[in-house]
Parts: C-alpha cells; sequence; structure tokens
C-alpha cells in the first residue's frame, strides 16, 4: 500500500512539473479534462508563476491594486480588464510603467506619488470623441494604467529637464482632462486644420514652453521647435525606424519613448540632481561615451551635452545644444609640482568649438558663467550650464581650464591646466 502511494505521489510530483511549464492558455485548458486536473490546475502556486512572469505582481491585485483572494482570480480579473487588446502589448506596456516606477521607488518617491491612477475606456472613448481622433492602442493602455501625472510641483515631472541661464524645463506626462486641454489650444494658437491628428501628451510650462505631441496617423512622437507657434514646426523624437519594424507594429512613438527614457534612467544615464525641494530628473548624460571624464592632478572633469529643440529651427538647420559641465576635487586633493594641496581655484577657460570638424570657435578667457569655483576635496561637483548654437547637426567642444593651486587670492604655485575631453554635439536618435 505504502508503495502504490509512493508511485501515486511521483505522479502527482510528474503532472506538478508539467504543469508548472504550462502557459495560462494551456493551464486554463488543463482544467477542463476532469475534476482531478481542475484541481491540479487551480493550484494558485501556478497561477502565481504567471501574475509574475507576466505581470510582476509579487501579491494578487487586480488592475486597480485592490487585494483579491487569490493569484488565479487576479491573474483572471487582468485579462478581463484589457481582454480588448492584445495581451503581449498589455504585458509590454505594463512592463514599462513598472521599469519607471520600480526607479522612481528607489530614487525619486516625490515622482512616484504623482503618478495618477488609470484612466477608464469611458474616459479615453471621451478623448476621442472630444478630439476626433483614434487613440493608438499603446498610448490607450499607457493611459488605462496611469492617467498621466497629478500637477503637485514644477520639478516633479516624470521626464525632467534642464535649466540653462533663465531657461527652465521639467517635463510632465499630461492626464487625459489637460491633453484635451492642450490640445485645443495648441491647435487654436497654430491654426492646425480641424482634422489635425495631434494630441498633446507630455509638456513643460515652468517658464519656457515645452510640448511633445502625439500623431495618432503615424504613430510618431513630436516635439515643438523655435517656430513651434508661428508655423507648428516639430521634430520627431523617436527613430521612425522602430515605428516602421515588423516586429514593432503595436509600438506607437509614446511608448518607445517612455521605454527608452526608462533604461536610461535604469542604467544611470540619467540620473536626479539638485537640492532638497528643488530636486529633479536631470536630462544631461552621466555615463560615457556622451559623457566623457578626464582627471588632470586631482582635478575631475564631466561633461556632456543635449539639444534644446525648443529654440532649435529645425527647417532652416539651426540647432541649439546646452552642455553641462562638472568639475570636482578627488579626495587625495589637488598634486602639481611635486607637492599635494587641499584646494585649487579656477582662473580661465579655453572651448575648441567644431562643427563637422571644422574649428568654429576658439574661446579663452576668464572664469566660467562669471564665477571662479573654489574646489576641495570630497566636496559636490561644482556644474555649469552653457549653451552653444551650430548650422548642423553633429559638432564636439573640447579644451581646458587653468586652475591656480590653493586660492587666486593666495596660490601655492604656478597655474596648470586640466583637460577636458572633447564630448560631442550630435542629433540623439531619442529627444526628451
Amino acid at each position: 500500500m505504502g508503495e502504490m502511494m509512493g508511485i501515486e505521489g511521483l505522479e502527482n510530483l510528474g503532472l506538478h512539473m508539467i504543469l508548472s511549464k504550462l502557459d495560462p492558455n494551456d493551464t486554463a485548458k488543463v482544467c477542463c479534462v476532469n475534476k482531478k486536473f481542475k484541481d491540479w490546475g487551480s493550484d494558485d502556486s501556478f497561477w502565481s508563476i504567471h501574475c509574475s512572469n507576466h505581470l510582476n505582481l509579487s501579491s494578487p491585485i487586480d488592475p486597480f491594486g485592490n487585494p483579491v483572494p487569490s493569484f488565479k482570480v487576479a491573474y483572471q480579473l487582468w485579462r478581463e480588464a484589457f481582454s480588448m487588446y492584445p495581451w503581449t502589448l498589455v504585458i509590454r506596456v505594463k512592463e514599462c510603467w513598472d521599469t519607471l516606477k520600480s526607479w522612481l521607488d528607489s530614487s525619486f518617491p516625490e515622482v512616484l506619488s504623482t503618478l495618477r491612477r488609470g484612466a477608464s475606456e469611458e474616459e479615453l472613448n471621451e478623448v476621442e470623441k472630444s478630439l476626433k481622433i483614434k487613440l493608438p492602442l499603446p498610448t490607450r493602455l499607457l493611459y488605462r494604467l496611469h492617467d498621466g501625472q497629478q500637477f503637485s510641483n514644477d520639478f516633479l515631472g516624470l521626464i525632467g529637464g534642464y535649466t540653462l541661464y533663465d531657461h527652465v524645463v521639467n517635463v510632465r506626462v499630461l492626464p487625459l482632462r489637460q491633453v484635451i486641454s492642450m490640445t485645443k489650444h495648441l491647435t487654436h494658437d497654430i491654426g492646425f486644420a480641424s482634422t489635425s491628428k495631434y494630441i498633446s501628451v507630455a509638456a513643460s510650462l515652468i517658464r519656457n514652453e515645452k510640448v511633445f505631441s502625439l500623431n495618432c496617423a503615424n504613430n510618431q512622437l513630436y516635439v515643438g521647435t523655435a517656430n513651434l507657434r508661428e508655423d507648428g514646426e516639430m521634430m520627431p523624437c523617436v527613430p521612425n525606424a522602430l515605428l516602421k519594424c515588423s516586429g514593432n507594429e503595436q509600438s506607437d512613438g509614446l511608448l518607445l519613448w517612455l521605454e527608452e527614457h526608462g533604461r536610461r534612467l535604469k542604467s544611470g544615464m540619467i540620473t536626479v540632481c539638485g537640492e532638497e525641494g528643488w530636486k529633479s530628473i536631470c536630462q544631461f548624460p552621466e555615463k560615457p561615451p556622451i559623457c566623457t571624464t578626464a582627471v588632470t592632478n586631482g582635478v575631475q572633469v564631466r561633461a556632456s551635452a543635449l539639444l534644446v529643440p525648443e529654440q532649435s529651427e529645425f527647417g532652416s538647420s539651426e540647432f541649439l545644444y546646452a552642455y553641462s559641465v562638472r568639475m570636482s576635487l578627488l579626495p587625495e586633493g589637488c598634486n602639481v609640482h611635486g607637492m599635494t594641496i587641499d584646494s585649487c581655484q579656477l582662473q580661465r577657460r579655453h572651448w575648441i568649438i567644431r562643427e563637422n570638424e571644422v574649428v568654429k570657435a576658439d574661446v579663452n578667457a576668464e572664469a566660467v558663467i562669471g564665477k571662479y569655483p573654489l574646489l576641495r576635496p570630497g566636496e559636490k561637483e561644482f556644474v555649469y550650464q552653457s549653451c552653444t548654437g551650430q548650422q548642423n547637426s553633429h559638432g564636439s567642444i573640447e579644451g581646458s581650464f587653468t586652475f591656480v593651486p590653493g586660492r587666486l587670492a593666495a596660490p601655492k604655485g604656478d597655474p596648470f591646466k586640466v583637460e577636458v575631453a572633447r564630448f560631442e554635439l550630435a542629433m540623439p536618435d531619442y529627444i526628451f
């Protein structure tokens, strides 16, 4: 008898292993064979695997975040709630939001708290009716999971931005009610036809307008240029090849854009900057090859650039690039003339700016933005932003800073040059 029970136990173990390899559809089919198979297929351990693999759920919750009795019930509720969409697209869109929320949870919870509850199908239908457009499926799903951001602070944009003198940008994803109002306002101001397929989905409206609009006809995401109000000029924000790729037929510009943003946050390419109360996601790249680093005599200089589309003129090839330079003194201090000195102060800058490998400017002047930063070991980086215009989509900047050991008022030796490694001014694949 014990032997028979042992064999039955082995059979159950074997079936359990087989069932654990099935996908949700096949698991559901197994449940239809007979009562015994139904009991086996209803084992919540299988459904917890499906919920984890497909929906990244660690606990059984419905699409609104409410707890439910089991993972099987949770999976059924998710499938029912999104039955009108391809399931693979649902999984992809949820993964996009999960990547963003996971990073926000650990690095910038203030922004996470601004994400709104998902919109209903009725609310999405109202947007289509009000704007006379047909939303792409990926955008509908993005809004089904989160209806953009609740406005709470100018600097809590999910996309973030940059500061350039008095030009301040911080982009947030708009909720549907603001999608409608801004789209109508922009369409009226620009003079687009009433049949225009553009809808505004993200924007910065702090001091300077920067608006991202999705074309619901070709699925591309665009950003307005300096000529947006004059003639409706916009630039594409994601590679057209990805929109046309047969393997991405369910992609649209907004989904591709948010996925890329998530990858950049997760990899550390962009991060949070600023002080408490003034923190924001900074779009200046932090990693090579876009961000370059050079260390000279203990002084480290990091530099990177980005396109400023809202102050560029796409049609006439007048591009404005902002660049960020971060300088610091490493913990070991300033090592010059065979001595270690605990500070050094910037005196001059020398920039060589090229456009298509041709030297366009050779700048040799005192200070940076009127400042002479004093660097000490281990202190925070001194950061400054500036900009340069060019008539070509590719260029570069390199040069050096002249530092004085000690302080300008009390030098401890002769001035020395600190390298600024060449960094590119180039049209990016994705524009943020």
